[in-house]
């Protein structure tokens, strides 16, 4: 009888959404790198986050989790519907999703689960910020659901929550606008997210928090905007690179800023609102009842390779964070090195959460890594990106593994990426004759996997053409 009632159990989700994060801002992902990749802007130049860390040390944390596509709504569309961009409607910023899409929250919500979102939202066009959008998708509170926009100070008023800083001419400012502890927008969200979870703690949940730092503008609230301001940062490893052999998605910044005191408060400020959300649930005996995820839509080079920002495959612009905690299932302090992507978040939880999984979801399903974290060698370890844009539209498309990634670019020869020699992907190794198998292996896996999911990336453009010739 007790075993029944172990496998009816429904578990709460949590998912926790950052917005450009960097994932070496986080301690968990810091001890996984070598020293020098883990202080890339100078040595004790870093935030500690013991609350996210927390979650990873009893958890399982993913080191090689990459965004579908490494911008906003293109990457939070995969995660939602466990379909690749260019079946989304999104492939690229700023387009609504498709109506007929499937989302893992409306899978949990038919299934008895009370399910929220609250934050960023970035799939219904270009409304900004457009407060509690029509179409909900499996969200059935979506009252503090916002469309667009990177707001620092946020309030309720009688006609709903608003964005609190205006500008001199009335209309919503990213300025903070004195914002405090309880308006600032990480805090002021993470406040919602609390109050969600009170009022449905005594049956499943099912909330999707998604903070929009540390995206910038970079501006935080005190004590925030003072905590970093004495480092003096360094230039990236990849910095000085030569922009004249630089591939055109990997191409410098005129003038890229060196700071990062205020990015890292966004952060620190973050990891301080976990915490809150992780006190609350163990205070109200829910922790150990709750999956947790921390992860982010994309990254942000923080002047790595000269740059800032996303949209290219390289490391910090692409892989983000993917943290999952529950420990009533998942070994404590499990590392996976595998790759994935936010497309295969879907039919991951909900098998993970005994749901069925629709027909129309596209991604991979490795419920079982979190589980059984030991049998990662004997999963296949490949995964693919793409740039924003349709057909002809795209710039660059990879195929990555655990150490390489393939890269075809419309602008560019191939590129081969061995990130175990070149950890800062600064050299193209794809001429070299070692390489010769596993360009090949990885071009047939791309050329699988464009004919599977109908990649008009590789249907007759250059890249298809280079395609062809490194499979010969």
């Amino acid at each position: 009888m007790e075993s029944t009632k172990k496998d009816n159990f429904q578990p709460n989700l949590l998912i926790i959404q950052t917005d450009e994060h960097n994932f070496r801002t986080l301690g968990c992902y810091r001890e996984q790198l070598r020293h020098e990749q883990a202080f890339v802007w100078g040595d004790g130049n870093n935030v500690e986050t013991p609350n996210i860390d927390f979650l990873a040390k009893n958890g399982v944390l993913f080191t090689k989790f990459y965004a579908a596509t490494p911008v906003c709504s293109p990457s939070r569309g995969t995660l939602i519907s466990g379909r690749y961009p260019q079946h989304t409607g999104v492939p690229k910023n700023d387009l609504p999703l498709n109506d007929d899409i499937v989302t893992y929250s409306e899978v949990l919500g038919k299934a008895g689960y009370k399910t929220g979102f609250i934050g960023k939202w970035h799939l219904d066009g270009d409304g900004k910020p457009q407060w509690e959008p029509e179409r909900k998708f499996g969200f059935a509170d979506n009252r503090y659901m916002y469309n667009r926009g990177h707001w620092k100070k946020l309030e309720d008023t009688a006609d709903g929550p608003k964005v609190a800083a205006t500008n001199a001419k009335g209309a919503p400012s990213y300025d903070l606008g004195g914002a405090d502890e309880h308006t600032f927008t990480t805090d002021f969200l993470t406040d919602k997210t609390i109050a969600f979870i009170e009022k449905n703690k005594n049956r499943p949940f099912s909330m999707y928090l998604s903070f929009p730092d540390p995206h910038g503008p970079d501006i935080v609230r005190a004590p925030y905007n003072s905590m970093y301001t004495g480092m003096n940062f360094q230039k990236p490893p990849s910095f000085n690179l030569d922009a004249s052999i630089a591939p055109s998605w990997a191409k410098p910044e005129k003038n890229p800023k060196l700071t990062h005191d205020q990015y890292f408060g966004m952060v620190k400020c973050i990891d301080d609102n976990v915490g809150r959300i992780i006190t609350y649930l163990r205070e109200e005996n829910l922790l150990d009842k709750t999956i947790i995820v921390f992860t982010s839509d994309h990254g942000d080079l923080r002047a790595e390779h000269g740059k800032h920002n996303k949209g290219n495959p390289l490391e910090a612009s692409a892989k983000v964070p993917f943290v999952v905690y529950y420990p009533a299932k998942i070994p404590v302090g499990s590392v996976v090195n595998n790759t994935f992507n936010t497309v295969d978040f879907a039919p991951t939880f909900l098998t993970f959460m005994n749901q069925q999984v629709p027909a129309q979801m596209e991604g991979r399903d490795f419920s079982n890594l979190l589980t059984n974290p030991a049998t990662q060698d004997s999963f296949e370890d490949i995964t693919f990106m793409r740039s924003t844009g349709l057909g002809a539209e795209g710039n660059w498309i990879a195929a990555v593994t655990s150490r390489y990634k393939l890269i075809l670019s419309k602008n560019d020869a191939p590129w081969l990426i061995d990130m175990e020699t070149d950890p800062n992907e600064l050299t193209n190794f794809i001429g070299e004759p070692d390489n010769a198998t596993v360009v090949k292996e990885l071009a047939h896996k791309l050329s699988e996997y464009a004919e599977k999911y109908n990649d008009g990336f590789l249907q007759r453009t250059k890249m298809a053409e280079d395609l062809k010739t490194l499979i010969q």
